[in-house]
């Protein structure tokens, strides 16, 4: 195995899921690519842990045995960090950064972790009870497993945190907003990516008006000025805005009230409906997954989940850059967004009374800028990389931490 470091130098990313771990080591320089890579798939049930490293090279892709502890996270941390050692080493590690899908009202920053920060984390379940649990698991897990070693966690939602007052606050009671319901929005870290790549490469666009859309299984559009979120669409939750692979996007709440009343559905029901039979896979009636969509999208009904789709785009991007006042460039990310060129054409049509224009050729080679030359607004296809923004969030934190000592 090629791939070696010395001292504490390395950084792991993780990305929990409710039933997997996306996983990344970075050197110790500012380089924006991994080390290594990969994905621990199936904790609670059987895990399979796959690997490459920086040329593509596959380090491990195998079926593992967990032990019988009773907590599967603590388990499945326990088999990554052992593969760890015995090809990296862990004592070469300086620290572990974590996405957290939600920081709730007070978490707008990156901060370490230990068991004080881990207890307020912990109290925020209300606000996301399907993801936080499967974030803070790890989390837990190697605070138990590997108490010294830092960890840091960086929050999906802080990218969004200073939006205008009217951007974030809903039109409810007051007491609402008190207790923290309120429109957060989220892919923050992959925002946060975007941002900072616009700066580097796209100065002049990055100073402007920039709508980002990250479209995956989950989707969303983000309102940047001058590299700043001021308007998202998705809200308190991940099911507000747009239509996803299992998610309704914006919905009127009296949809809720029909199928209490007429359904005699109650929460659990209700949330099974809206995060997993909903999106493009109830309209279609056949797949979440955008690739078999256009497989078959000629079926009546699998088209008219398409054209939804489309449509809820135009009409949000719509909001996002009367947010704005206007638009310089728009950048595609996310599974969809990077693959997808059909539907970064039929979105880019849609918006073509703004002036954008897209080079049919640069799209369908997915280059990274695909808008055509007499284009008014620059279009920009980037893969997300939220590793990078956890790897930058853990180098500043840990050197603040070190200042703060040698003070």
């Amino acid at each position: 195995m090629g791939v070696t470091d010395t001292g504490q130098t390395m950084v792991l990313t993780l990305n929990a899921g409710s039933s997997s771990v996306k996983f990344a080591v970075y050197g110790g320089g500012e380089e924006q690519a991994p080390l290594v890579s990969g994905m621990l798939e199936g904790v609670e049930t059987s895990p399979r842990l796959s690997a490459q490293d920086a040329d593509g090279k596959v380090l491990v892709d195998r079926q593992c045995s967990l032990t019988g502890d009773s907590d599967p996270h603590l388990a499945a941390i326990d088999l990554l960090m052992g593969w760890i050692d015995s090809h990296l080493g862990l004592d070469a590690l300086a620290g572990v950064g974590h996405r957290v899908v939600h920081g709730g009202p007070d978490f707008h920053l990156p901060i370490r972790v230990d068991a004080r920060t881990l207890g307020e984390m912990e109290r925020l379940m209300p606000f996301d009870p399907l993801h936080l649990p499967a974030c803070l698991g790890p989390i837990r897990a190697l605070l138990t497993a590997h108490p010294d070693l830092p960890q840091i966690a960086c929050f999906d939602t802080a990218f969004h945190a200073g939006m205008p007052d009217a951007a974030r606050r809903l039109a409810l009671p007051r007491r609402y907003d008190a207790a923290g319901v309120r429109r957060y929005g989220f892919h923050g870290l992959s925002y946060e990516y975007i941002a900072a790549w616009l700066s580097a490469a796209y100065p002049d666009l990055a100073r402007g008006r920039v709508l980002a859309a990250h479209i995956g299984n989950g989707a969303s559009l983000c309102a940047m000025q001058a590299g700043r979120s001021v308007a998202t669409t998705m809200g308190f939750s991940v099911l507000d805005g747009l239509v996803m692979g299992t998610r309704p996007g914006a919905l009127d709440p009296a949809v809720l009230l029909y199928m209490m009343r007429q359904e005699g559905l109650g929460a659990d029901d209700i949330e099974k409906t809206l995060y997993h039979e909903s999106g493009l896979l109830g309209v279609s009636g056949v797949s979440s997954d955008m690739r078999t969509l256009r497989q078959r999208e000629n079926e009546p009904d699998v088209r008219e989940a398409l054209d939804l789709c489309i449509h809820r785009f135009t009409e949000q991007a719509g909001a996002m850059i009367a947010a704005m006042g206007g638009v310089d460039g728009i950048v595609f990310t996310g599974g969809v967004g990077e693959h997808d060129a059909a539907f970064r054409a039929e979105a880019c049509a849609r918006l073509a009374f703004l002036g954008v224009q897209l080079a049919d050729e640069a799209n369908l080679a997915r280059r990274e800028v695909i808008s055509a030359a007499e284009s008014r607004v620059r279009v920009l296809v980037r893969p997300a990389n939220e590793e990078t923004t956890i790897h930058r969030h853990v180098r500043d934190c840990l050197g603040d931490h070190a200042k703060r000592n040698a003070g």
